[in-house]
Order: structure tokens, then C-alpha cells, then sequence
């Protein structure tokens, strides 16, 4: 960029660090959601465990036994279901917010890159339009492809996030 006071060098500076500490903080809070949810998911799957094998040991006979065993991998399969739909949310979210950090500061750079791009058009020798139409024409390019993989990637998540609640929950199921 061709910055023509050290203010200008400045702020532009102040404001990268800016968007690099939301980038950061966004970043470490999914990482505490994600290991929130592993540490309680973990948490409840190893109580659960217990209380399987208790049951499992006061087992009489042995069809109460494959009853038990039958009720508990539904039980499970359920849980593993809802685990999976959660970690998914979770993602989703974060990659949501991520997407709008990125999409800010690119719309930031495209500003700036513009501005500086006319004021140097303005000081340039006669003769160099050429080369600044050129320039803006590959900005414009490299925008119109940041926006269609933009929009690919929201239709892959909608056709994701339709799919995930198209999916039948375990517990519909009858287990044979």
C-alpha cells in the first residue's frame, strides 16, 4: 500500500493488530467450547460406563443380560448421535464467525487498496491508465472469485446442515 503520512502507516497498523486480536480471541473461545464440550462429554460417557457395568454385573440371567446390552448400545448410539450433532453446531458457529472476521477485513483491504490505488493513479505520468485499469481489473476478478467461492462454500454448509437434520436419530430405530 503507499501510505503518504506516517499517521496513515499507523492506523493501518493499529488496525491489523485489531482484527488479529478478534481472530485470536474468536479462535481460543471455540477452542474452550470445544474442549468444554469434550471435557462434559467425557465426563457423563465414563458415569455412564459405570453405571453399564454395574447393571451388566447384576445381570440374573442371560437374556436380561442381552436386554441390558441391547438398551444400552441403543442408549449409547444415541448419545454418540447427539455428541456428533453438538461437535457439528459447534463448528458451524465457529466457522461463522471466523467467516465474518475474514470477510471484514478483506472488504478493509479492498477499500484501502482502492483508495491508494486511485491516489496513486492521480500522481502517476500520462500514458500509465492502462496499467492502473489493469490492476483494478484483476482486483475486481480476484473479488468476483473470493465472492463465488464465498457462496460455494455457504451452499456446501446448507446442504450440510441439511443433511445433518435430515438424518434419523438413533432412537427411531428398532435394534435388532
Amino acid at each position: 500500500m503507499m501510505f503518504a503520512t506516517p499517521e496513515e502507516v499507523g492506523a493501518q497498523t493499529k488496525n491489523n493488530i485489531d482484527q488479529a486480536l478478534k481472530f485470536a480471541e474468536t479462535t481460543a473461545d471455540a477452542a474452550e467450547q470445544l474442549f468444554d464440550l469434550n471435557l462434559k462429554s467425557a465426563k457423563a460417557a465414563g458415569a455412564d460406563a459405570l453405571k453399564q457395568l454395574k447393571a451388566l454385573a447384576g445381570a440374573k440371567d442371560i437374556q436380561e443380560l442381552a436386554s441390558l446390552q441391547t438398551s444400552f448400545a441403543q442408549s449409547n448410539a444415541e448419545k454418540v448421535f447427539g455428541y456428533g450433532r453438538a461437535v457439528y453446531g459447534w463448528s458451524a458457529e465457529a466457522q461463522a464467525e471466523i467467516t465474518k472476521l475474514v470477510d471484514a477485513q478483506i472488504a478493509e483491504v479492498n477499500k484501502t487498496f482502492a483508495a491508494a490505488l486511485d491516489k496513486a493513479a492521480r500522481s502517476a505520468p500520462t500514458g500509465s491508465e492502462f496499467a492502473f485499469a489493469a490492476v483494478k481489473s484483476a482486483m475486481t476478478a480476484a473479488n468476483q472469485a473470493y465472492d463465488a467461492l464465498t457462496k460455494a462454500g455457504k451452499h456446501v454448509t446448507e446442504m450440510t446442515e441439511a443433511t445433518i437434520s435430515a438424518t434419523p436419530n438413533p432412537s427411531r430405530k428398532k435394534v435388532a
